[in-house]
């Protein structure tokens, strides 16, 4: 599946990004950048709601809620969409887009910038992430991430 993980700043609120994505045949799903440590973050998100739906495992109905809970690194679905979800404000949002190659954001007044999305140990605790001296907070957040299978369980 054609997926792209990009940060996105701009006057667009939340319920427009979700249509203008829709309206260009994907879907989309919007985080808070303060809660989006890195990039492969949300890849490994991605990858493992993928692999959960695959294998029957999975524990909501969609990939995007599925990958929801995955980079949230909760088993409530609730609890990981309070979470994740971008506060409004100048801050802007991590948006993972699935199934359009073009994310057009001119026409909605947003710009993408990927630096909101940057690793920091501070974003990994937001995370709930457990940090060893000697381990990367990149690192730190992949595990939590790949942990939330056995939460599952």
């Amino acid at each position: 599946m054609n997926v792209q993980v990009i940060g996105i700043k701009g006057g667009a609120g939340f319920d427009d990004i979700v249509k203008h994505f829709t309206g260009l045949g994907g879907d989309v799903v919007l985080f808070d950048p303060k809660m989006v440590c890195g990039r492969d973050h949300i890849l490994s998100a991605v990858m493992h709601a993928e692999r959960a739906l695959e294998n029957g495992t999975n524990r909501s109905k969609t990939l995007l809620t599925e990958t929801i809970l995955y980079a949230a690194g909760e088993r409530q679905i609730g609890r990981a969409m309070e979470k994740m979800r971008p506060k409004e404000g100048k801050d802007g949002m991590v948006a993972v887009i699935f199934g359009t190659d073009d994310p057009q954001l001119e026409r909605i007044g947003m710009v993408r910038c990927d630096e909101i999305m940057e690793a920091s140990p501070e974003k990994a605790r937001n995370l709930g992430a457990d940090l060893f001296d000697g381990i990367s907070c990149e690192d730190a957040v992949l595990e939590h991430v790949a942990v939330t299978d056995l939460l599952k369980q």
